[in-house]
């Protein structure tokens, strides 16, 4: 077997030095810009995950949610359970929040987004959203008519650029009209305008804690309860710590809220992604299988005398194979120097997406399934072919 494999691979480096360099070096161009395809848009997609991944806890959960019992509209006792929280070893910080319906009114303008009202310090330990102020400042722990709101809260003079119902380009130091759920109406004057580029946060408005407190007249309760962990990618082995240590509420990974919206991003990716790479694969058989076929035709004679002078048909069919896979390799080859170069460069100057910069991001796991997806349609590509030529009977091949 193995005479027949040398005997296979001389052939087919006599068919790759005398053929055609010009087309040669075409085919494997374009399998090197399949094998880039292959890895380049889920790169790409695994970029955008963890994009939104780094949103999601920097802008919106940090690591964990505290949400409060089954039958409870409220966590009682909050002050008692940060500090219990804030103990508990893994524990960086932890923040107390409300979330609450109200309606916004500014000149006529109305809108009603999800209102926050936070402490702001212990909210600066657990989300960076008061690094995203881009307008005006952040909000401070005494203040009581003040408000800040996202970019696409505060809207553009031009309704058509707005994404979402907005205040209409309203700016820092105006003022506004909440109405809250229960009927209560106060002006607020606009302190700080927020662009995180992260919607869930550039569409809401938020306030002090101390101020909803006073205007539900309620106090030392929340409906959420934000904690930072010092390592992200522990969140349950940190929950059953939190449960460990008496921590009754209902406790949420940030994957576990954000599981829904992250699930349509990605399906939707997938699916563009699916069809691209059938569509490459595709591209791949029909080139590596035409250059293969139209070389076993030409030589259709030559192929007749081999066989004639005792050349076993498996070994001009090996050597067929050999020549796909030279392509196959050098293809590969080409295309992961081509790739590497690209990723270097997106990685220094990444793709602004809406939700921000994002920069590819390389799995192994991807890099293999691509090899592995074009050697088999290689293989394909080079059987295929020379069996069909080389089922021809001897005369009829030498005739032509």
């Amino acid at each position: 077997m193995l005479d027949e494999e040398k005997v296979a691979f001389f052939l087919a480096s006599r068919l790759i030095a005398r053929g055609n360099k010009g087309t040669l070096a075409l085919t494997i161009m374009i399998i090197a810009m399949v094998f880039v395809n292959l890895i380049f848009l889920p790169s790409i997609i695994s970029g955008v995950v963890v994009l939104f991944n780094q949103q999601t806890i920097d802008y919106s959960y940090g690591n964990l949610v505290i949400e409060p019992r089954s039958n409870q509209i409220y966590i009682e006792n909050v002050d008692q359970l940060q500090q219990k929280i804030t103990r508990i070893p893994g524990v960086v910080a932890s923040s107390p929040r409300y979330t609450a319906g109200a309606t916004i009114v500014h000149k006529g303008k109305s809108t009603t987004p999800l209102l926050y009202a936070i402490n702001p310090d212990d909210e600066k330990q657990v989300l960076k959203i008061y690094t995203k102020i881009i307008s005006g400042d952040y909000l401070s722990p005494g203040d009581t008519d003040q408000i800040v709101i996202g970019y696409q809260l505060a809207g553009n003079k031009d309704e058509k650029a707005d994404r979402i119902p907005s205040l209409g380009g309203v700016d820092v130091g105006q003022t506004v009209d909440v109405t809250f759920s229960n009927g209560v109406t106060r002006q607020y004057r606009i302190k700080g305008i927020i662009n995180s580029n992260s919607f869930s946060v550039d569409s809401n408005a938020y306030i002090t804690k101390n101020e909803l407190e006073s205007v539900l007249g309620i106090s030392n309760r929340a409906r959420q309860i934000l904690v930072r962990t010092q390592t992200t990618g522990n969140e349950e082995a940190m929950r059953t710590t939190l449960m460990t240590y008496g921590v009754q509420e209902k406790i949420w990974t940030w994957e576990e809220k954000s599981a829904d919206f992250l699930a349509s991003i990605v399906g939707s990716f997938d699916i563009i992604n699916l069809i691209g790479n059938i569509v490459s694969l595709i591209i791949a058989v029909v080139v590596i299988f035409i250059v293969i076929f139209i070389n076993t035709v030409y030589r259709r004679k030559q192929i007749g005398i081999l066989k004639a002078i005792g050349i076993d048909r498996s070994i001009i069919i090996k050597s067929y194979i050999f020549q796909a896979l030279f392509i196959f390799f050098c293809g590969t080859l080409a295309g992961g120097v081509l790739l590497l170069l690209v990723l270097q460069y997106l990685t220094a100057s990444p793709l602004v997406f809406p939700g921000g910069p994002v920069a590819p991001v390389l799995d192994t796991f991807l890099v293999l399934r691509a090899i592995a997806s074009l050697l088999a349609v290689s293989l394909i590509a080079g059987y295929v072919p020379s069996w069909l030529t080389t089922n021809e009977d001897i005369l009829s091949a030498i005739r032509g």
